[in-house]
């Protein structure tokens, strides 16, 4: 099968930086479309100074910039300004996630970018959206965590609220991104209009907690941590056993009657206590000891083997090395080798939708601070050895 790309021939103009806004560009250079990622001369993008480090490399920064072309420009001298306003009208999407009145003041704003491209698909991404109380406060995953009442249910039972183990809002924010600047691009190829895209941390990361908005929103009880139960239905939890934890999901009372069964005490089905799904979370601290004692007799592999085999999900609680040295990565070939050009191939992990008439980029690359910056130049503005020499003297690339 010869695979192609689903957004070759889309150019995008990616100001971003950190982790929501590269994230959402990595996902698009994933599908082919030409990402121009412009960075500050000497420092580059804050990702590249957050480690790990792989010989003096952040392999945070290549996991979220592969595939995309790597230019050097100073927005806030007055000839980077204008090189980014000359590189607008040759764009179909522009991408930034400063905070809200960074690009006005620069003179790159939405209204200024609409006047050079009026089919600009411009998405800006930041903390609090771009109109609103909190529009002007600073963001970062955390803040966003907590503001967005995640961590307030992640975490023990009458613990402290606790942060998932992931940048959640920031990848979040940019698949949310992603997704806006595809609908619109699709609209336009109808002929739509060029506009603009308001993503929001905040937004992204409430409109995400379903369960725990349908409590909020149609019984206005507000959810705290319960571990890792469910917060409605119960036995559906993580349970320890001879050599690490699984996880089992008892939904309905077919399942549950069916763990009774395996676990030797079919009489627990009609027991009062555990009779529906309300008994069972009014009783579950009894019921997950009395659960825990069967696990317990077993390993993950045996406990998870007799549960799937009575027709009820569960899982082993693997940490990232089981996951990425399992054979179900191998067979997705969900990670990729990679080439950068100071430390050859390199692993990277893309997006994970697969389509029946496309293939992944075959080598995917991750750029080094400024690689393109005269290619680029060259050749979308027409500018020459003089003109780019004159302009690294100004310090604007």
């Amino acid at each position: 099968m010869s695979g192609r790309q689903l957004l070759k021939g889309i150019r995008v103009l990616d100001l971003s930086r950190v982790m929501s806004g590269p994230f959402c560009t990595s996902m698009l250079a994933d599908l082919g479309a030409e990402v121009i990622k412009i960075e500050m001369p000497g420092s580059g993008d804050e990702g590249r100074s957050f480690g790990p480090y792989r010989d003096g490399e952040s392999a945070y920064f290549m996991l979220l910039n592969r595939n995309k072309k790597s230019v050097t420009v100073d927005m806030k001298t007055k000839d980077g300004a204008a090189l980014i306003k000359a590189m607008i009208p040759h764009c179909d999407v522009l991408v930034e996630n400063f905070r809200p009145g960074v690009m006005s003041r620069l003179g790159l704003d939405y209204a200024s970018a609409r006047k050079l491209n009026d089919g600009l698909v411009y998405a800006s991404i930041s903390g609090f959206g771009q109109d609103g109380p909190l529009r002007d406060l600073p963001a970062f995953d955390l803040v966003i965590q907590a503001m967005s009442g995640l961590m307030s249910v992640t975490g023990p039972r009458g613990g402290p609220a606790t942060a998932v183990g992931e940048s959640a809002a920031d990848v979040c924010t940019g698949m949310f991104a992603a997704f806006g600047i595809v609908a619109a691009l699709f609209d336009r190829a109808r002929g739509g209009p060029g506009r603009h895209i308001d993503v929001s941390m905040l937004d992204a990361m409430m409109s995400m907690q379903l369960t725990g908005l349908s409590r909020q929103l149609y019984l206005n009880e507000t959810p705290t941590p319960v571990g890792n139960r469910h917060p409605v239905t119960y036995p559906v939890d993580s349970f320890p056993t001879r050599d690490g934890d699984i996880v089992m999901v008892c939904f309905s009372q077919g399942s549950f009657r069916a763990l009774c069964a395996l676990m030797g005490l079919p009489e627990l089905a009609d027991d009062p206590r555990f009779a529906d799904n309300s008994a069972r979370n009014r009783h579950d601290l009894e019921l997950r000891a009395l659960i825990s004692a069967w696990t317990t007799q077993h390993s993950a592999a045996e406990a998870v083997g007799l549960l799937n085999g009575a027709n009820i999900p569960a899982a082993p609680v693997w940490n990232l090395k089981q996951l990425t040295e399992s054979e179900h990565v191998k067979a997705r070939k969900l990670i990729a080798t990679g080439v950068h050009s100071r430390l050859g191939p390199s692993p990277l992990v893309p997006q994970p939708v697969r389509f029946s008439d496309s293939e992944p980029i075959a080598q995917p690359t991750t750029p080094m601070l400024g690689e393109h910056t005269d290619e680029v130049l060259s050749d979308l503005l027409d500018l020459d050895a003089e003109k780019l020499a004159r302009l690294r003297a100004a310090k604007a690339i």
